[in-house]
């Protein structure tokens, strides 16, 4: 819906604009600019010739002769992407060159986040950075805007008061579009229109999440922010209800039929969706058979189905800390398609003939029937590994053992080594955190990976390495790219001042190795937290793709998804184009299948972004039962507006504003990624080990601020007599964190100051 219904005296401006800018050096009087912009009566055709005095007179048109015009050299007219913020700072980023230019509100034209746009960008005067007028919006992003309702009965009216770091304004919603939300309801709402002359915006609610603060609604409101469902259609649910599992004689005889090969799953405690299965035994000539089968869902959502263009618009599932949105909904993904103990099941696999020290003698990718023996948890699974005892322990050994080889030849051909312990809460009846754990990988974990690893690895070289005559066919691979240079570039020089060496140039083999070794070597000491952080960093993001440039970060040449149909639709394409090709099909339309990855790519990083704001949320929630208590931690990220610090005992992470930093005034160095205090010449470097106070906890806008102590666990900032040392006092100056070198960075746009 337009946001704009009523031309006003600014969208004729804007209108007469845009019509200046597309004559380019061609000149034109009022009675051209009228006839193209459809003003006909002689009170419009007056408007518009005092819109084009107006604007010579200011300097955006030049008059070249009396009351004819062209538009002025001084300045240019472009098409970009409108940055809105909720601080007043909103900007344009162009197309052409990626600059972003600042826009004033008066001039925005209320465009909002994401919005493309056509501007005039004025010419820079004296002093100053250039700025930019919206002239038309081009496209309207689709979004929507989570908030708190506040229903003003007397006035007929409602506001929805956002949570948004985009949108500043309040959300005016007429009393017929409430949707029967009341005060205090969590709401999400859409603008309908936003007049030229109106300070806020009007819009009307979608949906109703429940109240504000309580637990499902505020998990509802998180991934209603990054525009991720919450819900299943009735008509999908419906859908997927009438389906049965269909394991008839007749289908069985269309597969491989193993289901007196002993079997099982190893997955998390809490999970409910087992989409991969490992079987195992030993053949005659003392080799073993393993197969790692993966539930058939494709052979239940069938193309083109409204099951199908479900999942495919979803792409996957969502993981939030208390649960899970799945992309398929649960009578398939829980249900039929879970790979549960004693239920015959149809599943895709990849079956192994490998020696006891691993070695993949053959290896048959084929659809199968099987039935699970025995559901393992990862806890119950390492039990059993440790001890040498329990069910199946024979044929977990000999699964372990080879899984170690396995991961040893990896990490030899230039597999990249990344541990971090990953960070879950318990949660009460209600939902609210009481406590923090850390899930690590055991044996048991790694048992698995390194077996789907290998099943990836080998569904992706049958299609993209086939070897003899054959061509590869078009296919989706996940692709890990090249690291950043510039951040390789750092990354070994600072390795370098702590005495380990890492490589930024050679093969990527020959890079990886040695980033292993400092990850290795670095284990226990002071600087691992920092070194372990920017390898990190140095790393490239993983995403979908039909052009195989392989997998830098596990050193693979050819690598896709299969394992995980039932939360990744890429997986599924992945099923369905071995389907196809193993039947002798022809290769599919390649640009169609990249639009399906890009898509899956952004859905995922979507979700990746719910996910760590659900466990933001829970963070604050959980310190804000603890304020003013005091931990250990360690620096996480520097900024020019603060230091991020992570928790020794919780990994929660918060921040130390550089305001509160008041004992001196703080430079912000980039390249060595510190703050440095210039009058005491104090050193905050990424990885320090610090000790703070939980200073605030704000649930709405999901953030933590620390206190940094000093020795004597006093503020920083405060003298021997605990008064406050402010900057002034210290430097004569104020404002935030400063860049040491500016003229080392690339100059960025910045807004006049009014």
């Amino acid at each position: 819906m337009a946001r704009n219904t009523t031309k006003s005296s600014g969208q004729l401006k804007n209108e007469v604009l845009k019509y200046a800018a597309s004559q380019k050096n061609a000149t034109f009087n009022y009675r051209q600019v009228s006839a193209a912009i459809g003003c006909q009566t002689p009170a419009q055709q007056r408007s518009v010739a005092l819109i084009l005095a107006e604007l010579a007179f200011d300097g955006d048109l030049v008059e070249v002769a009396p009351g004819k015009y062209k538009q002025t050299v001084r300045g240019s007219v472009a098409t970009g992407t409108f940055v809105r913020r909720s601080n007043g700072k909103n900007g344009v980023v162009t197309d052409e060159d990626g600059e972003m230019i600042f826009v004033a509100e008066r001039n925005s034209m209320h465009a909002l986040n994401g919005d493309k746009v056509m501007v005039n960008i004025a010419a820079a005067r004296r002093g100053a950075e250039p700025e930019a007028e919206v002239i038309d919006i081009i496209e309207e992003k689709d979004q929507v805007f989570i908030g708190t309702l506040t229903v003003h009965p007397k006035m007929g009216i409602g506001t929805l008061s956002t949570d948004s770091k985009f949108l500043a304004n309040d959300i005016l919603i007429p009393k017929r579009k409430l949707k029967g939300g009341k005060t205090g309801d969590k709401a999400i709402a859409r603008i309908t229109s936003w007049p030229d002359d109106a300070k806020n915006p009007e819009g009307e609610i979608v949906d109703i999440l429940g109240k504000t603060g309580e637990n499902t609604a505020e998990q509802h409101a998180i991934l209603a922010e990054y525009g991720l469902p919450y819900k299943y259609p009735e008509a999908v649910e419906k859908a997927a209800n009438k389906i049965g599992a269909g394991i008839t004689p007749a289908e069985v005889a269309k597969r491989i039929d193993m289901r007196d090969v002993t079997t099982f799953t190893i997955d998390p405690k809490d999970a409910k969706d087992f989409d991969d299965a490992l079987s195992i035994r030993k053949l005659p000539n003392g080799n073993y058979e393993v197969g790692v089968h993966i539930a058939d869902v494709t052979h239940y959502v069938k193309p083109d189905s409204i099951l199908e263009k479900e999942a495919q618009k979803r792409a996957t599932s969502v993981y939030l800390v208390d649960r899970v949105v799945p992309m398929l909904p649960e009578h398939l993904s829980n249900g039929i398609c879970s790979l549960r103990p004693d239920e015959e099941k149809l599943t895709f696999s990849t079956i192994f003939e490998m020696t006891p020290d691993a070695r993949v003698v053959k290896s048959q990718i084929a659809r199968t029937v099987i039935k699970s023996n025995r559901r393992f948890t990862y806890e119950e699974a390492q039990d059993i590994i440790e001890k040498g005892e329990g069910d199946y322990a024979q044929e977990l050994k000999v699964l372990n053992d080879m899984a170690k080889i396995l991961r040893k030849d990896r990490y030899e051909n230039g597999s990249v080594e990344f541990d971090r312990a990953e960070v879950r809460f318990d949660i009460d009846e209600t939902g609210h955190p009481t406590g923090v754990y850390f899930k690590e990988s055991k044996d048991a974990n790694k048992l698995i990976e390194e077996f789907m690893l290998l099943a990836n690895k080998t569904v992706a070289s049958a299609i993209g390495n086939p070897g003899g005559k054959k061509k590869p066919k078009a296919f989706v691979y996940r692709v890990h790219d090249m690291p950043d240079p510039g951040k390789l570039a750092d990354l070994a020089k600072l390795s370098r001042t702590f005495g380990y060496k890492v490589k930024a140039n050679g093969s990527s083999r020959e890079v990886n190795r040695s980033i292993n070794r400092m990850l290795a070597d670095v284990k226990g000491k002071g600087e691992e937290n920092f070194l372990s952080t920017l390898a990190i960093r140095s790393m490239a993001k993983a995403v979908y793709s039909t052009n195989n440039i392989g997998h830098y970060g596990l050193g693979f040449d050819y690598y896709t998804h299969f394992t995980s149909p039932i939360r990744r639709y890429p997986d599924m394409m992945v099923h369905r184009l071995l389907d196809k090709y193993l039947n002798g099909g022809r290769s599919v339309n390649l640009e169609k299948l990249e639009e399906q990855c890009k898509h899956s790519s952004e859905m995922e990083q979507l979700a990746a972004n719910a996910e760590r704001s659900s466990i933001k949320y829970k963070q604050v929630e959980f310190m804000g039962d603890h304020l003013g208590e005091v931990y250990d931690g360690i620096i996480s990220g520097v900024t020019e507006w603060g230091l991020y610090v992570e928790l020794n005992d919780n990994k929660c992470e918060g921040l130390v504003p550089v305001r509160d930093l008041a004992d001196d005034y703080y430079d912000f160095d980039e390249q060595n990624y510190c703050l440095v205090g210039r009058r005491n010449g104090n050193r905050y470097r990424l990885g320090d080990e610090v000790k703070v106070q939980v200073a605030r906890a704000n649930l709405d806008r999901k953030q933590l601020d620390f206190a940094l102590l000093d020795d004597k666990g006093r503020p920083k900032g405060e003298d021997m007599m605990g008064k406050k040392v402010s900057v002034a006092q210290a430097l004569n100056t104020g404002g935030r964190a400063k860049n040491k070198k500016p003229h080392q960075r690339k100059p960025q746009r910045r807004s006049r100051r009014h």
